[in-house]
């Protein structure tokens, strides 16, 4: 045995909704070998002391834009269209070593955080990957392709530059570290390419075996867009371009119709809910009940830095249930299970994990996450998940552990030299993107 957690209290979230108090957590290679009330006869090289502590399952960040960590705060006053111009302004003058520095600052802010998985979309995924297969992380890396191919253009989607860098980066990464790194395909938005792109991207991406990410009816005003061309909303236009005949993680879905959301939950797709995000961007949140009840898979996503001011998952967990409550004016609309589920198992099945994480369950991966529940406001504690969800913050993490491998320990990150990012940062990425050149 490589690892015992011993005498922690256990939130599996397994089929059952387990809670076990001191329990023990055996871990060999990488795997979850036994959770037992009782310590195990085997010794084992490693004992983690989980006295006070409440070990769950990593948490699943199922939308987020790594290299964006660079411009957090930047533009938080802004409304939405010049935040936009803003951010575009920057992004044309980010490369590969900007934007590696920052996806790792990001995946460090992750893991502080507790979050062992990302689902990512942006530019530059061969950085993004380079930084995750280095911090160990779990990561599906999806490219942003967007643009608009004209009818009368030649198109082949083995010269095509967008397709090219995904064919690329699929062939170089996906699979990587037996799976801990997965690509998808993706777009940005409807709104952003035009049918020729998405079906060239879906076509590849189902004989691939990738998944699919993007941006999918956020705002009314892109819905409103959509029909107003097209007599179709964005989630009707794509479904005829056979877009949901692969996995789909559709982040946002704030303004999807009734018709649409009964569209998605047929092909079960994922619907990403990016409350808090959404909250300080002044639009609305996806409906998660109505998502839920139409067979949708329903996961939780922290949006970029520059959208939620920071990538704590339980901020979001809490926004979540607390806004459906106040939306339906019912303080069981969302209960805090249901959260913390989201969170977890619903991301990791919106990754194609669902067999390897999202549960502390026998013969799944060792990802897993100390929560120091000695701290004031988390005590006394009455119902653990309920506290987990409603009391706990992204800095109560003790400990982050993905393959059980740790990765995040009281404040040191044993795969990342923060000092070493935190000056490519200051020395070169930052001085890049806003000089005034």
């Amino acid at each position: 045995m490589d690892t015992l957690i011993s005498n922690v209290t256990v939130v599996t979230m397994n089929e059952r909704m387990d809670v076990l108090f001191g329990a023990y957590i055996a871990i060999e290679n990488g795997k979850i070998l036994s959770i037992t009330r009782q310590p195990p006869k085997e010794q084992p090289a490693t004992i983690i002391d989980g006295t006070g502590m409440v070990a769950m399952p990593g948490l699943i960040n199922c939308h987020t834009h790594l290299a964006a960590t660079v411009l957090r705060s930047y533009l938080d006053d802004l409304g939405n269209l010049e935040m936009l111009e803003n951010v575009l302004q920057k992004e044309a003058k980010m490369d590969s070593r900007s934007a590696k520095a920052a996806a790792l600052l990001g995946i460090a802010e992750c893991l502080r955080f507790g979050i062992t998985s990302v689902s990512d979309l942006y530019y530059y995924p061969d950085a993004t990957a380079q930084a995750a297969a280095e911090a160990g992380i779990k990561a599906n890396i999806a490219l942003s392709a967007y643009r608009f191919i004209d009818e009368n253009e030649d198109f082949d989607f083995e010269t095509d530059e967008q397709c090219a860098e995904l064919r690329r980066v699929t062939e170089t990464w996906h699979g990587y570290d037996g799976g801990r790194l997965r690509i998808d395909a993706g777009i940005y938005a409807e709104y952003t390419s035009n049918y020729r792109l998405w079906e060239a991207l879906a076509g590849y991406a189902a004989e691939q075996g990738l998944g699919f990410q993007l941006h999918l009816a956020q705002s009314t005003e892109e819905a409103e867009g959509c029909m107003d061309r097209t007599g179709l909303s964005p989630a009707q236009l794509l479904g005829c371009h056979r877009l949901f005949a692969v996995p789909v993680t559709a982040a946002g879905c704030a303004a999807l119709t009734e018709e649409d959301i009964a569209l998605l939950g047929k092909h079960k797709a994922t619907a990403v809910a990016l409350p808090l995000a959404d909250a300080k961007s002044g639009r609305a949140s996806a409906s998660i009940r109505d998502c839920v009840r139409s067979g949708m898979n329903v996961a939780l996503g922290t949006d970029g830095a520059v959208e939620a001011g920071n990538l704590d998952l339980f901020e979001v967990m809490r926004f979540a249930a607390a806004r459906q409550r106040q939306e339906s004016a019912d303080a069981a609309a969302l209960p805090a299970a249901a959260a913390l589920m989201m969170a977890t198992v619903s991301g990791a099945r919106a990754q194609g994990r669902a067999d390897q994480c999202g549960m502390l369950k026998e013969g799944m991966d060792a990802d897993v996450v100390l929560v120091d529940f000695t701290a004031p406001h988390l005590m006394p504690c009455h119902n653990v998940v309920n506290g987990l969800v409603f009391s706990a913050k992204g800095g109560d993490v003790a400990m982050t552990m993905v393959r059980g491998k740790v990765l995040y320990q009281n404040g040191s990150f044993p795969t990342i030299d923060l000092k070493a990012v935190v000056e490519e940062l200051t020395g070169y990425a930052i001085p890049r993107l806003f000089s005034q050149e």
